[in-house]
């Protein structure tokens, strides 16, 4: 679990209930070092206790929908989720593993993209900037080149 989130503070502020399945759900969000599919956050949960998977993805909508949790593209029909930008979580990139699907959150400092400038230049409305790197992680490489 992350340290410095409160998450039902969080669902609070987000003007929902929190209620202990959102919250199971932002703890596993939470406490991974790298986003997760909706299908791994439902077997993580489901060990300790019952819960339906439909749930856990009407919960993940909510929670995207209500800027408290991320969906990252994997570039298929695939998403991964994560803690949503706030004070304690900077924007960052992800990498994405064509191989073995695996996403990992970069440092915020590894890739610069200047969204005040575009946002100054961009004649519309951004409501999201996602950055994603797809390659093979050096697992991958190792294992290709046996």
């Amino acid at each position: 679990m992350c340290n410095q989130c409160n998450y039902e503070e969080m669902l609070i502020k987000a003007g929902l209930e929190a209620s202990s399945n959102r919250i199971a759900v932002l703890e596993v969000i939470g406490s991974n070092p790298f986003p997760l599919s909706a299908a791994d956050i439902y077997k993580i949960i489901e060990r300790s206790g019952a819960i339906n998977q439909v749930t856990v993805y009407r919960i993940l909508d909510l929670l995207v929908d209500h800027h408290v949790a991320e969906r990252i593209s994997t570039g298929g029909r695939a998403f991964y989720y994560g803690l949503a930008p706030n004070e304690n979580h900077k924007p960052h990139p992800h990498f994405y593993c064509k191989s073995c699907g695996q996403m990992v959150c970069l440092s915020p400092d590894s890739l610069k993209v200047d969204a005040d400038t575009f946002m100054k230049i961009f004649p519309g409305r951004v409501d999201k900037m996602e950055v994603r790197i797809d390659g093979i992680c050096k697992n991958c490489e190792k294992g290709q080149t046996r």
